[in-house]
């Protein structure tokens, strides 16, 4: 679980490490068991080697430092969506009020609906 003082500390470090791969990390903000990033791809970045390079170091460093009390491991899968630039600023809103967002849904209860309601099916478990 990624308390407040240890989601400062990783989302600090992502940005770091996202700026020295020339990723455009946008905006980024989480609660206590997941992450929000708005990302602009550049022409030669795929969605999946963007993740794959900010999931696997951010874990690493975070094992490094043991930010947690038990190893940080990302789960595999993720949602990649694009939004329209006449959307980016509700996104960032959505991404900055994360705490607050979840107090009155919980993130499995917004994830079940964000599936159904876009048409993710597939990717529901049970």
């Amino acid at each position: 679980m990624l308390a407040t003082e240890i989601r400062t500390r990783l989302f600090n470090h992502i940005r770091e490490n996202a700026r020295a791969k020339a990723i455009y990390l946008d905006f980024i903000n989480g609660y206590v068991e997941h992450v929000h990033a708005l990302i602009s791809l550049g022409g030669d970045q795929s969605v999946s080697k963007v993740a794959q390079l900010l999931k696997g170091e951010s874990s690493h460093w975070a094992n490094q430092q043991q930010l947690t009390a038990t190893k940080l491991e990302w789960q595999d899968e993720y949602i990649a969506v694009s939004v329209s630039d006449s959307m980016v600023d509700i996104v960032r809103e959505y991404i900055k009020n994360q705490e607050e967002h979840h107090r009155k849904k919980s993130f499995a209860e917004e994830y079940d609906e964000f599936l159904k309601e876009y048409g993710f099916a597939a990717l529901r478990k049970g």
